[in-house]
């Protein structure tokens, strides 16, 4: 596929990144010269320096052979100019990066196709991650009949040790399955003689009546959230604070700015909103972070999410949230004093990739330190897997199907299990097993 991206900011350079290692075929357009160099360097794909809304500039990247267009610059007004420039050489299918509300009305009729919000998207995360505490990703499919959780085994978990062929003789009944492992940076898609030990990062699909098994096999526990503490008064913090409270959830907000305290306040009566430094353990502790039950650090600074993270979590609090700008701290702190780490970057990812693999894929969904993705895929009734076991079908060695949603109702699948004309299957893979995916069950 042919995809021409309008910006290398955060978003677009992670999204080129991550397309060209796909096999995509990436043109980048990007009107800062230095941003253009660095990217250059970084991602092996075409970079034009130019203005990503001038015909000119899209006809030199192509666009009209192109099969989608992403605009994700930092500017609203860039992002739809784009589409509107691309729309009128006859171009692909046009996605924006929208962030203002109030631009999103009527959108078609200046030619964009769909509207992303990777903020938007993130804050939804954040609110299942706060639900579900304990746990650094949760993905939520046919209305929570299959979940996916993702967390690090603690030292003396179940699954602390053990293959997960002696895990299951272990255990009757199970109604999990243990999808994919990741340990210093490697992932490997979990089979039975998988050894998983202390410290690595799992991948778990559980039907929704077993998911509290399922943490308790890393060795955590869900925490239902009463009060939470939000570093940090960007849009994300807000958008996040609004969707917790509207959770029946107790939210602090602290931020350094006066003048936007004041605005925040006068805005937000349900939200208590603190003037103070999110890192000072003064001003955490007289508003009682030691009873909260979670704190997300959301500001737009790592240094400022990592640290008052930390400092929330020597004083008491049992689980820290912080947003990454820069990918590497996403894996590198995760588990190290800092229980998840979440990123506008692979919220985005999610978006795009699922209309990149669109077809059979009705949703895609990332991680934070892996290019594993979890796949939902629809079985159409004519498919020449339709009647076949799993085991008959012959998946990929990096591929795994760890759920199956069936009318309204979701199931753990074993190697003996039917595949039946309009199931969705939940699989885990590594990028090079999607196309064969796609082939197996088309």
């Amino acid at each position: 596929m042919r995809i021409v991206i309008v910006g290398a900011g955060a978003v677009g350079s992670y999204l080129a990144e991550r397309l060209t290692s796909d096999g995509q075929d990436v043109v980048v357009i990007e009107a800062n010269e230095h941003r253009a160099d660095e990217l250059r360097d970084l991602v092996d794909c075409k970079v034009i320096s130019g203005n990503g809304a001038s015909i000119g500039v899209l006809e030199a990247a192509g666009v009209a052979d192109a099969d989608l267009l992403i605009a994700v610059t930092s500017s609203d007004a860039v992002n739809v100019l784009a589409s509107q420039a691309a729309a009128r050489l006859g171009g692909p299918r046009r996605v924006a990066r929208v962030q203002d509300p109030t631009l999103r009305e009527d959108l078609q009729a200046h030619g964009v196709d769909v509207v992303i919000d990777p903020v938007e998207a993130l804050a939804r995360e954040l609110l299942l991650l706060v639900r579900r505490g304990g746990v650094s990703e949760v993905v939520e499919f046919a209305d929570g009949t299959i979940s996916l959780f993702g967390g690090r085994v603690q030292e003396d978990a179940p699954l602390d040790g053990i293959t997960l062929r002696a895990l299951r003789q272990r255990v009757t009944g199970w109604d999990w399955i243990v999808g994919a492992l990741v340990r210093e940076g490697v992932t490997t898609i979990a089979r039975g003689d998988s050894m998983v030990n202390a410290g690595d990062h799992v991948l778990v699909v559980a039907s929704g009546r077993s998911s509290a098994e399922a943490l308790k096999l890393m060795g955590l526990e869900q925490h239902r959230a009463h009060k939470a503490f939000i570093l940090g008064s960007t849009r994300l913090a807000l958008l996040t604070a609004e969707l917790l409270v509207d959770a029946g959830i107790s939210t602090v907000l602290v931020d350094p700015d006066a003048d936007r305290c004041d605005d925040l306040a006068a805005r937000h009566d349900r939200l208590v909103v603190v003037k103070g430094d999110p890192t000072d353990p003064a001003v955490l502790r007289a508003e009682g972070v030691e009873s909260a039950d979670v704190v997300l650090g959301l500001s737009g600074w790592d240094e400022v999410n990592i640290l008052g993270c930390l400092v929330a979590k020597a004083l008491g609090v049992p689980i820290a949230v912080s947003r990454f700008q820069r990918l590497a701290y996403v894996s590198l702190l995760s588990g190290h004093g800092i229980d998840a780490g979440v990123s506008t970057r692979l919220a985005a990812a999610n978006e795009i990739l699922r209309l990149v693999r669109r077809g059979l894929i009705h949703s895609v969904a990332t991680f934070q330190d892996t290019a594993a993705e979890a796949i939902e895929l629809q079985v159409p009734a004519e498919s020449g897997a339709v009647g076949k076991t799993l085991t008959e079908i012959g998946l990929p060695r990096s591929a795994i199907v760890g759920g199956i949603v069936r009318g309204r109702k979701g199931l753990i699948p074993h190697g003996n299990t039917v595949i039946a004309g309009g199931d969705r299957l939940i699989a885990i893979a590594l990028p090079e097993a999607i196309p064969t995916l796609e082939q197996l069950f088309s």
